[in-house]
Protein backbone atom coordinates (compact mmCIF):
# COMPACT_ATOMS: atom_id res chain seq x y z
CA UNK A 1 0.00 0.00 0.00
CA UNK A 2 1.89 3.14 -1.07
CA UNK A 3 1.51 5.88 -3.95
CA UNK A 4 -0.92 9.01 -3.59
CA UNK A 5 -3.52 7.43 -1.92
CA UNK A 6 -4.06 8.20 1.68
CA UNK A 7 -3.97 5.03 3.85
CA UNK A 8 -6.73 4.99 6.81
CA UNK A 9 -7.08 2.78 9.59
CA UNK A 10 -10.20 1.36 11.59
CA UNK A 11 -9.49 -0.63 14.63
CA UNK A 12 -11.38 -3.49 16.03
CA UNK A 13 -11.01 -6.16 18.41
CA UNK A 14 -13.13 -8.18 15.48
CA UNK A 15 -17.07 -9.69 16.01
CA UNK A 16 -17.80 -6.80 13.21
CA UNK A 17 -21.18 -5.24 12.93
CA UNK A 18 -22.87 -2.27 11.28
CA UNK A 19 -21.13 0.16 13.39
CA UNK A 20 -18.23 -1.24 12.24
CA UNK A 21 -18.93 -1.21 8.70
CA UNK A 22 -19.97 2.48 8.99
CA UNK A 23 -16.84 3.47 10.39
CA UNK A 24 -15.29 1.62 6.94
CA UNK A 25 -17.34 3.21 4.42
CA UNK A 26 -16.54 6.56 6.28
CA UNK A 27 -12.65 5.91 5.62
CA UNK A 28 -13.52 5.34 2.15
CA UNK A 29 -14.95 8.63 1.54
CA UNK A 30 -13.15 10.73 -1.08
CA UNK A 31 -12.60 14.54 0.12
CA UNK A 32 -12.77 16.94 -2.72
CA UNK A 33 -9.49 16.81 -4.72
CA UNK A 34 -8.39 13.73 -3.23
CA UNK A 35 -7.08 10.47 -4.81
CA UNK A 36 -9.21 7.28 -3.37
CA UNK A 37 -7.91 6.34 0.02
CA UNK A 38 -6.75 2.88 1.04
CA UNK A 39 -8.66 1.24 4.22
CA UNK A 40 -7.29 -1.33 6.39
CA UNK A 41 -9.27 -2.91 9.13
CA UNK A 42 -7.60 -4.07 11.91
CA UNK A 43 -8.45 -7.50 14.10
CA UNK A 44 -7.09 -7.76 17.51
CA UNK A 45 -8.49 -9.01 20.91
CA UNK A 46 -6.11 -7.18 23.27
CA UNK A 47 -5.37 -9.08 26.11
CA UNK A 48 -3.70 -5.81 27.59
CA UNK A 49 -7.25 -4.23 27.95
CA UNK A 50 -9.17 -6.60 29.69
CA UNK A 51 -9.06 -7.13 33.44
CA UNK A 52 -8.78 -10.62 35.48
CA UNK A 53 -12.34 -11.10 35.61
CA UNK A 54 -13.68 -9.89 32.34
CA UNK A 55 -14.53 -11.80 28.84
CA UNK A 56 -11.07 -12.11 27.27
CA UNK A 57 -11.54 -15.74 27.02
CA UNK A 58 -14.99 -15.88 25.54
CA UNK A 59 -15.30 -12.51 23.50
CA UNK A 60 -16.20 -13.31 20.03
CA UNK A 61 -14.04 -14.48 17.32
CA UNK A 62 -15.02 -14.92 13.78
CA UNK A 63 -12.88 -13.63 11.54
CA UNK A 64 -14.35 -15.06 8.04
CA UNK A 65 -17.73 -12.94 9.10
CA UNK A 66 -15.62 -10.20 9.91
CA UNK A 67 -13.64 -10.57 6.50
CA UNK A 68 -16.86 -10.52 4.93
CA UNK A 69 -18.27 -7.40 6.47
CA UNK A 70 -14.90 -5.39 6.51
CA UNK A 71 -15.01 -6.43 2.40
CA UNK A 72 -18.65 -5.58 1.80
CA UNK A 73 -18.06 -2.10 3.35
CA UNK A 74 -15.25 -1.24 1.68
CA UNK A 75 -12.16 -1.95 2.98
CA UNK A 76 -8.97 -2.73 1.11
CA UNK A 77 -7.90 -5.24 3.34
CA UNK A 78 -7.63 -6.63 6.82
CA UNK A 79 -4.66 -7.29 9.60
CA UNK A 80 -5.56 -9.77 11.62
CA UNK A 81 -2.56 -10.51 13.80
CA UNK A 82 -1.23 -12.91 16.74
CA UNK A 83 -0.17 -11.49 20.18
CA UNK A 84 3.17 -12.60 19.25
CA UNK A 85 3.42 -10.31 16.29
CA UNK A 86 2.07 -7.47 18.33
CA UNK A 87 4.00 -8.19 21.37
CA UNK A 88 6.95 -10.25 20.15
CA UNK A 89 8.66 -10.24 23.23
CA UNK A 90 5.77 -10.80 25.45
CA UNK A 91 3.99 -8.42 27.93
CA UNK A 92 6.43 -8.22 30.78
CA UNK A 93 9.11 -6.70 28.49
CA UNK A 94 6.44 -4.52 26.71
CA UNK A 95 7.11 -0.65 26.94
CA UNK A 96 3.68 0.14 27.77
CA UNK A 97 1.72 3.57 27.29
CA UNK A 98 0.00 5.52 30.17
CA UNK A 99 -2.52 7.84 29.35
CA UNK A 100 -3.17 11.06 31.88
CA UNK A 101 -4.70 9.75 35.09
CA UNK A 102 -6.93 12.77 35.26
CA UNK A 103 -8.85 11.40 31.76
CA UNK A 104 -8.75 7.75 33.49
CA UNK A 105 -10.19 9.28 36.80
CA UNK A 106 -14.38 8.94 36.36
CA UNK A 107 -16.15 6.88 33.76
CA UNK A 108 -14.83 3.25 32.52
CA UNK A 109 -11.67 4.00 33.86
CA UNK A 110 -12.84 3.94 37.76
CA UNK A 111 -14.00 1.06 37.36
CA UNK A 112 -11.52 -1.03 34.57
CA UNK A 113 -8.50 0.02 36.25
CA UNK A 114 -5.62 -0.77 34.04
CA UNK A 115 -7.93 -0.76 30.91
CA UNK A 116 -7.08 2.48 28.70
CA UNK A 117 -3.39 1.93 29.46
CA UNK A 118 -3.68 -1.39 27.42
CA UNK A 119 -5.85 0.45 24.81
CA UNK A 120 -3.26 3.01 24.78
CA UNK A 121 -0.35 0.78 24.27
CA UNK A 122 -2.23 -1.21 21.61
CA UNK A 123 -3.37 1.48 19.45
CA UNK A 124 0.07 3.23 19.52
CA UNK A 125 1.98 -0.07 18.39
CA UNK A 126 -0.86 -0.60 15.78
CA UNK A 127 0.40 3.33 14.53
CA UNK A 128 3.69 2.05 14.36
CA UNK A 129 2.74 -1.08 12.32
CA UNK A 130 0.26 0.44 9.71
CA UNK A 131 1.61 4.37 9.81
CA UNK A 132 -1.91 5.56 8.47
CA UNK A 133 -3.05 9.17 8.29
CA UNK A 134 -5.80 8.73 9.56
CA UNK A 135 -7.27 6.22 12.57
CA UNK A 136 -11.11 6.46 12.84
CA UNK A 137 -12.80 5.82 16.02
CA UNK A 138 -16.77 5.56 17.02
CA UNK A 139 -17.63 8.10 19.54
CA UNK A 140 -20.08 5.51 21.54
CA UNK A 141 -16.64 4.71 22.97
CA UNK A 142 -16.36 8.42 24.63
CA UNK A 143 -13.60 7.96 26.90
CA UNK A 144 -11.31 5.99 24.80
CA UNK A 145 -12.11 8.85 21.53
CA UNK A 146 -10.86 11.44 24.34
CA UNK A 147 -7.97 9.45 25.46
CA UNK A 148 -6.51 8.18 22.14
CA UNK A 149 -6.81 11.94 20.56
CA UNK A 150 -4.84 12.84 23.98
CA UNK A 151 -2.05 10.10 23.32
CA UNK A 152 -1.93 10.98 19.23
CA UNK A 153 -1.49 14.89 19.80
CA UNK A 154 1.01 14.47 23.41
CA UNK A 155 3.06 12.06 21.41
CA UNK A 156 3.37 13.93 18.25
CA UNK A 157 2.07 11.09 16.23
CA UNK A 158 1.62 11.57 12.63
CA UNK A 159 -1.95 11.17 12.27
CA UNK A 160 -5.39 12.60 12.26
CA UNK A 161 -8.00 10.57 14.37
CA UNK A 162 -11.97 10.70 13.37
CA UNK A 163 -14.66 10.47 15.52
CA UNK A 164 -17.61 8.96 14.13
CA UNK A 165 -21.54 9.08 14.58
CA UNK A 166 -22.60 5.79 16.94
CA UNK A 167 -24.84 3.41 15.01
CA UNK A 168 -27.72 2.13 16.86
CA UNK A 169 -30.36 -0.85 16.73
CA UNK A 170 -34.10 -0.18 15.75
CA UNK A 171 -34.84 -0.55 19.89
CA UNK A 172 -32.13 2.66 20.12
CA UNK A 173 -29.29 0.14 21.70
CA UNK A 174 -25.62 1.04 20.75
CA UNK A 175 -24.34 -1.40 18.65
CA UNK A 176 -21.59 -3.58 20.04
CA UNK A 177 -20.06 -6.70 19.80
CA UNK A 178 -21.26 -7.38 23.04
CA UNK A 179 -24.93 -7.08 22.39
CA UNK A 180 -24.78 -10.57 20.89
CA UNK A 181 -23.90 -11.70 24.31
CA UNK A 182 -28.24 -10.65 25.58
CA UNK A 183 -31.36 -12.69 25.59
CA UNK A 184 -34.35 -11.52 23.99
CA UNK A 185 -35.09 -11.38 27.75
CA UNK A 186 -32.26 -9.22 28.25
CA UNK A 187 -32.18 -7.28 25.20
CA UNK A 188 -35.98 -5.48 26.22
CA UNK A 189 -34.28 -5.01 29.56
CA UNK A 190 -31.08 -2.98 27.76
CA UNK A 191 -33.75 -0.80 25.46
CA UNK A 192 -34.68 0.97 28.78
CA UNK A 193 -30.62 2.48 28.71
CA UNK A 194 -30.93 4.18 25.38
CA UNK A 195 -34.30 5.61 26.40
CA UNK A 196 -33.52 6.74 29.84
CA UNK A 197 -30.88 8.74 28.35
CA UNK A 198 -32.79 10.32 25.47
CA UNK A 199 -35.60 11.13 28.23
CA UNK A 200 -32.75 13.00 30.27
CA UNK A 201 -31.59 15.03 27.14
CA UNK A 202 -35.11 16.60 26.20
CA UNK A 203 -35.46 17.46 30.59
CA UNK A 204 -32.43 19.46 29.77
CA UNK A 205 -33.78 21.19 26.72
CA UNK A 206 -36.64 21.69 28.70
CA UNK A 207 -35.60 23.04 32.10
CA UNK A 208 -32.48 24.87 31.73
CA UNK A 209 -31.31 25.00 35.17
CA UNK A 210 -32.35 21.22 36.11
CA UNK A 211 -29.68 20.11 38.37
CA UNK A 212 -27.46 17.59 37.30
CA UNK A 213 -27.66 15.44 40.27
CA UNK A 214 -31.51 15.01 39.56
CA UNK A 215 -30.85 14.19 35.74
CA UNK A 216 -28.37 11.30 36.98
CA UNK A 217 -30.73 10.16 40.03
CA UNK A 218 -33.10 9.95 37.25
CA UNK A 219 -31.25 8.14 34.66
CA UNK A 220 -29.72 5.20 37.80
CA UNK A 221 -33.04 4.80 38.81
CA UNK A 222 -34.76 3.92 35.72
CA UNK A 223 -32.08 1.75 35.00
CA UNK A 224 -32.23 -0.31 38.40
CA UNK A 225 -35.91 -0.53 38.04
CA UNK A 226 -35.36 -2.33 35.07
CA UNK A 227 -32.87 -4.79 36.95
CA UNK A 228 -29.30 -3.72 35.23
CA UNK A 229 -26.85 -3.27 37.79
CA UNK A 230 -25.45 0.34 37.60
CA UNK A 231 -21.74 0.82 37.37
CA UNK A 232 -22.08 4.74 37.14
CA UNK A 233 -24.11 7.22 35.67
CA UNK A 234 -21.72 10.46 35.74
CA UNK A 235 -21.99 14.06 33.69
CA UNK A 236 -18.67 15.52 33.16
CA UNK A 237 -17.25 17.82 30.29
CA UNK A 238 -17.04 15.91 27.23
CA UNK A 239 -12.98 17.61 26.19
CA UNK A 240 -11.39 17.12 29.88
CA UNK A 241 -13.64 14.37 31.63
CA UNK A 242 -13.94 16.47 34.44
CA UNK A 243 -17.28 16.00 36.93
CA UNK A 244 -20.19 18.67 36.15
CA UNK A 245 -22.48 19.63 38.39
CA UNK A 246 -24.52 22.15 36.70
CA UNK A 247 -25.63 22.78 32.89
CA UNK A 248 -22.96 24.93 31.21
CA UNK A 249 -22.64 24.46 28.10
CA UNK A 250 -21.72 20.82 26.48
CA UNK A 251 -22.60 18.01 28.93
CA UNK A 252 -21.79 14.40 28.95
CA UNK A 253 -23.77 12.23 30.56
CA UNK A 254 -22.26 8.56 30.45
CA UNK A 255 -23.25 5.21 31.59
CA UNK A 256 -22.24 1.96 32.55
CA UNK A 257 -24.43 -0.37 33.63
CA UNK A 258 -24.52 -4.82 33.49
CA UNK A 259 -27.28 -6.68 31.63
CA UNK A 260 -26.86 -10.39 32.27
CA UNK A 261 -23.67 -10.97 30.80
CA UNK A 262 -23.15 -7.92 29.06
CA UNK A 263 -21.15 -4.67 30.35
CA UNK A 264 -23.50 -1.77 28.75
CA UNK A 265 -22.01 2.01 28.16
CA UNK A 266 -23.80 4.92 26.27
CA UNK A 267 -23.94 8.63 27.03
CA UNK A 268 -26.12 11.55 25.59
CA UNK A 269 -24.97 14.97 25.28
CA UNK A 270 -26.80 17.40 27.54
CA UNK A 271 -27.67 21.02 26.06
CA UNK A 272 -29.64 23.40 27.41
CA UNK A 273 -29.88 24.90 23.56
CA UNK A 274 -28.25 23.89 20.30
CA UNK A 275 -24.82 24.71 19.43
CA UNK A 276 -23.37 28.10 18.48
CA UNK A 277 -20.12 29.49 16.10
CA UNK A 278 -19.46 32.38 16.32
CA UNK A 279 -16.79 33.91 14.20
CA UNK A 280 -14.77 37.19 14.69
CA UNK A 281 -12.57 38.75 12.42
CA UNK A 282 -11.53 41.88 10.79
CA UNK A 283 -13.19 43.20 7.36
CA UNK A 284 -12.56 41.90 4.43
CA UNK A 285 -11.61 38.30 5.53
CA UNK A 286 -14.07 36.71 3.78
CA UNK A 287 -16.61 35.45 6.91
CA UNK A 288 -19.75 35.87 4.75
CA UNK A 289 -18.84 33.65 1.82
CA UNK A 290 -17.42 30.90 4.64
CA UNK A 291 -19.92 31.44 7.17
CA UNK A 292 -23.19 30.43 4.83
CA UNK A 293 -21.39 27.27 3.53
CA UNK A 294 -20.30 26.20 6.33
CA UNK A 295 -23.55 26.63 8.27
CA UNK A 296 -25.12 25.02 4.99
CA UNK A 297 -22.89 21.93 5.82
CA UNK A 298 -23.48 21.43 9.21
CA UNK A 299 -27.78 22.62 8.95
CA UNK A 300 -27.09 25.64 11.13
CA UNK A 301 -28.41 28.98 10.44
CA UNK A 302 -26.49 31.51 9.53
CA UNK A 303 -26.64 34.88 10.90
CA UNK A 304 -25.00 37.80 8.95
CA UNK A 305 -24.15 40.53 11.51
CA UNK A 306 -22.32 42.81 9.39
CA UNK A 307 -24.86 42.68 7.04
CA UNK A 308 -27.43 43.86 9.90
CA UNK A 309 -24.83 46.86 11.01
CA UNK A 310 -24.49 47.79 7.42
CA UNK A 311 -28.35 47.98 6.49
CA UNK A 312 -28.44 50.27 9.88
CA UNK A 313 -26.06 52.54 8.01
CA UNK A 314 -27.36 52.06 4.68
CA UNK A 315 -30.80 53.48 6.71
CA UNK A 316 -28.40 56.37 8.23
CA UNK A 317 -27.57 57.02 4.75
CA UNK A 318 -30.78 57.01 3.15
CA UNK A 319 -32.37 59.47 5.53
CA UNK A 320 -29.70 61.97 5.10
CA UNK A 321 -28.55 61.93 9.01
CA UNK A 322 -24.46 62.33 10.22
CA UNK A 323 -23.18 58.99 10.76
CA UNK A 324 -20.76 60.72 13.60
CA UNK A 325 -23.92 61.99 15.99
CA UNK A 326 -25.46 59.07 18.12
CA UNK A 327 -28.37 61.35 19.01
CA UNK A 328 -29.30 61.47 15.14
CA UNK A 329 -28.73 57.76 14.55
CA UNK A 330 -30.84 56.79 17.87
CA UNK A 331 -34.10 57.34 16.79
CA UNK A 332 -33.66 56.00 13.71
CA UNK A 333 -33.74 52.77 15.67
CA UNK A 334 -36.82 53.07 17.95
CA UNK A 335 -39.09 51.44 14.87
CA UNK A 336 -36.61 49.45 13.15
CA UNK A 337 -37.51 46.74 10.93
CA UNK A 338 -34.66 44.72 10.06
CA UNK A 339 -35.26 41.16 8.73
CA UNK A 340 -32.86 38.60 7.22
CA UNK A 341 -34.14 36.06 5.19
CA UNK A 342 -32.59 32.87 3.27
CA UNK A 343 -33.50 32.14 -0.77
CA UNK A 344 -31.66 30.23 -3.63
CA UNK A 345 -29.72 32.95 -4.19
CA UNK A 346 -28.74 33.80 -0.79
CA UNK A 347 -29.35 35.70 1.87
CA UNK A 348 -31.71 38.98 1.42
CA UNK A 349 -31.78 41.93 3.86
CA UNK A 350 -34.55 44.09 4.18
CA UNK A 351 -35.01 47.76 6.33
CA UNK A 352 -38.11 48.51 6.87
CA UNK A 353 -39.77 46.69 3.82
CA UNK A 354 -36.93 47.94 1.50
CA UNK A 355 -34.93 45.11 0.19
CA UNK A 356 -31.09 46.30 0.41
CA UNK A 357 -29.32 43.56 -0.52
CA UNK A 358 -26.75 44.75 -3.37
CA UNK A 359 -27.06 48.22 -1.83
CA UNK A 360 -25.20 47.67 1.61
CA UNK A 361 -22.22 46.20 -0.13
CA UNK A 362 -21.70 49.71 -1.69
CA UNK A 363 -18.33 51.44 -0.76
CA UNK A 364 -20.45 54.32 0.02
CA UNK A 365 -21.76 52.04 2.85
CA UNK A 366 -18.81 50.34 3.50
CA UNK A 367 -16.87 53.70 3.95
CA UNK A 368 -19.23 54.40 6.98
CA UNK A 369 -19.95 51.36 8.30
CA UNK A 370 -17.49 51.43 11.39
CA UNK A 371 -18.54 54.99 12.27
CA UNK A 372 -21.78 53.54 12.85
CA UNK A 373 -21.38 50.93 14.54
CA UNK A 374 -19.62 52.63 17.13
CA UNK A 375 -22.32 53.94 18.54
CA UNK A 376 -23.15 52.35 21.42
CA UNK A 377 -26.62 52.98 20.66
CA UNK A 378 -26.64 50.71 17.52
CA UNK A 379 -24.52 48.05 19.10
CA UNK A 380 -26.89 47.82 22.02
CA UNK A 381 -29.83 47.38 19.80
CA UNK A 382 -28.39 45.05 17.55
CA UNK A 383 -26.99 43.03 20.25
CA UNK A 384 -30.13 42.44 21.55
CA UNK A 385 -31.86 41.29 18.47
CA UNK A 386 -28.93 39.13 17.92
CA UNK A 387 -29.60 37.61 21.03
CA UNK A 388 -32.94 37.16 21.02
CA UNK A 389 -32.32 35.02 17.50
CA UNK A 390 -29.28 33.10 19.14
CA UNK A 391 -31.89 32.01 22.07
CA UNK A 392 -32.40 28.48 20.87
CA UNK A 393 -29.36 27.68 19.54
CA UNK A 394 -28.82 26.10 16.07
CA UNK A 395 -26.99 29.17 14.21
CA UNK A 396 -23.14 30.28 13.20
CA UNK A 397 -23.09 34.02 13.70
CA UNK A 398 -20.17 36.11 12.14
CA UNK A 399 -19.23 39.77 12.78
CA UNK A 400 -16.78 42.34 14.75
CA UNK A 401 -17.57 41.20 18.50
CA UNK A 402 -19.72 38.02 18.40
CA UNK A 403 -17.40 35.77 20.66
CA UNK A 404 -16.81 38.53 23.08
CA UNK A 405 -19.78 40.33 23.73
CA UNK A 406 -23.26 39.02 21.43
CA UNK A 407 -22.58 34.94 21.97
CA UNK A 408 -19.40 34.90 25.16
CA UNK A 409 -20.48 31.30 25.15
CA UNK A 410 -20.48 29.93 21.67
CA UNK A 411 -19.03 26.70 21.76
CA UNK A 412 -16.74 27.39 19.24
CA UNK A 413 -14.99 30.77 18.54
CA UNK A 414 -12.43 31.58 15.76
CA UNK A 415 -11.08 34.40 14.63
CA UNK A 416 -11.09 34.37 10.78
CA UNK A 417 -8.45 36.71 9.30
CA UNK A 418 -6.26 37.48 6.69
CA UNK A 419 -3.30 39.96 5.89
CA UNK A 420 -4.32 43.47 4.99
CA UNK A 421 -2.80 42.60 1.23
CA UNK A 422 -4.87 39.76 1.07
CA UNK A 423 -8.09 41.58 1.99
CA UNK A 424 -7.09 43.75 -0.58
CA UNK A 425 -6.93 41.50 -3.25
CA UNK A 426 -10.28 40.26 -2.26
CA UNK A 427 -12.15 43.61 -2.14
CA UNK A 428 -11.20 44.58 -5.01
CA UNK A 429 -12.21 41.58 -6.89
CA UNK A 430 -15.62 41.71 -5.01
CA UNK A 431 -15.59 45.32 -6.16
CA UNK A 432 -15.16 44.34 -9.90
CA UNK A 433 -18.41 41.63 -9.50
CA UNK A 434 -20.27 44.05 -8.49
CA UNK A 435 -19.90 46.66 -10.97
CA UNK A 436 -18.49 49.32 -8.78
CA UNK A 437 -15.56 51.47 -9.57
CA UNK A 438 -12.09 49.67 -8.05
CA UNK A 439 -9.60 51.85 -6.32
CA UNK A 440 -5.70 51.71 -6.55
CA UNK A 441 -4.42 48.59 -4.76
CA UNK A 442 -2.47 50.85 -2.25
CA UNK A 443 -5.70 52.96 -1.63
CA UNK A 444 -7.77 49.87 -1.22
CA UNK A 445 -5.10 48.75 1.63
CA UNK A 446 -4.75 52.18 3.04
CA UNK A 447 -8.64 52.33 3.91
CA UNK A 448 -8.52 48.49 5.24
CA UNK A 449 -5.83 48.96 7.41
CA UNK A 450 -7.99 52.18 8.61
CA UNK A 451 -11.01 50.28 9.18
CA UNK A 452 -9.02 47.56 11.17
CA UNK A 453 -7.69 50.92 13.42
CA UNK A 454 -11.11 51.76 13.86
CA UNK A 455 -12.54 48.57 14.98
CA UNK A 456 -10.05 48.03 17.35
CA UNK A 457 -10.28 51.45 18.88
CA UNK A 458 -13.60 51.95 19.37
CA UNK A 459 -15.16 52.20 22.65
CA UNK A 460 -17.89 49.94 22.85
CA UNK A 461 -17.19 46.28 21.41
CA UNK A 462 -13.53 46.81 19.93
CA UNK A 463 -12.82 44.42 17.51
CA UNK A 464 -10.52 41.68 19.58
CA UNK A 465 -9.55 38.01 19.72
CA UNK A 466 -11.27 36.41 22.30
CA UNK A 467 -9.23 34.22 24.93
CA UNK A 468 -10.82 31.25 23.99
CA UNK A 469 -10.86 31.40 20.13
CA UNK A 470 -9.09 29.77 16.92
CA UNK A 471 -7.20 32.18 14.93
CA UNK A 472 -7.77 30.93 11.55
CA UNK A 473 -5.28 32.90 8.77
CA UNK A 474 -6.79 32.62 5.38
CA UNK A 475 -3.81 33.53 3.20
CA UNK A 476 -3.24 30.83 0.15
CA UNK A 477 -6.49 29.17 1.46
CA UNK A 478 -9.17 27.78 -1.18
CA UNK A 479 -12.72 28.23 0.37
CA UNK A 480 -13.39 24.99 0.72
CA UNK A 481 -10.29 24.52 2.54
CA UNK A 482 -11.36 27.20 4.77
CA UNK A 483 -14.57 25.72 5.36
CA UNK A 484 -13.44 22.13 6.09
CA UNK A 485 -11.02 23.63 8.65
CA UNK A 486 -14.23 25.32 10.27
CA UNK A 487 -16.05 21.93 9.90
CA UNK A 488 -13.38 20.17 11.60
CA UNK A 489 -13.25 22.47 14.97
CA UNK A 490 -16.52 22.12 15.30
CA UNK A 491 -16.56 18.60 15.49
CA UNK A 492 -13.50 18.84 18.21
CA UNK A 493 -15.85 20.66 20.24
CA UNK A 494 -19.33 19.50 19.11
CA UNK A 495 -19.80 15.66 18.65
CA UNK A 496 -21.51 13.89 15.27
CA UNK A 497 -23.62 12.34 18.52
CA UNK A 498 -24.66 15.93 19.69
CA UNK A 499 -25.28 17.78 16.55
CA UNK A 500 -25.74 15.00 13.89
CA UNK A 501 -24.46 15.92 9.98
CA UNK A 502 -27.44 16.71 7.69
CA UNK A 503 -28.98 14.23 6.30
Amino acid sequence: MSGDRPLRCVPTMGALHAGHGSLIQRAGRQGPGEARPLVLTSVFVNPLQFGPNEDFARYPRCLDADLKLAQESGADALFAPSVEEIYPQGESQLTRVQPPKSLQAGLCGRHRPGHFDGVATVVVRLLSLIRPQVLLLGEKDWQQLVILKRVVRDLGLPVQVWGCPTLREADGLAMSSRNRYLSSDERRQAAVLPQALRRAATRCLQEPGLPLAAVQAEVHQALEGAGMVVDYVEAVKPLCLQAQSRLDGLTLLAVAAHCGPSRLIDHVFLMSRAPIVAIDGPAGAGKSTVTRAFAERLGLIYLDTGAMYRAVTWLVQDRGVDPSKAEQVAPLLANLDLQLSSTSNGQRVRVNGVDVTEAIRSPEVTAQVSVVAAHGCVREALTQQQQAMGARGGLVAEGRDIGTAVFPGAELKVFLTATVTERARRRALDLEQRGFEVPERADLEAQIAERDHLDSTRAVAPLTQAEDAIELITDGMAIEAVIQRLVDLFRERVPHDAWPDPS
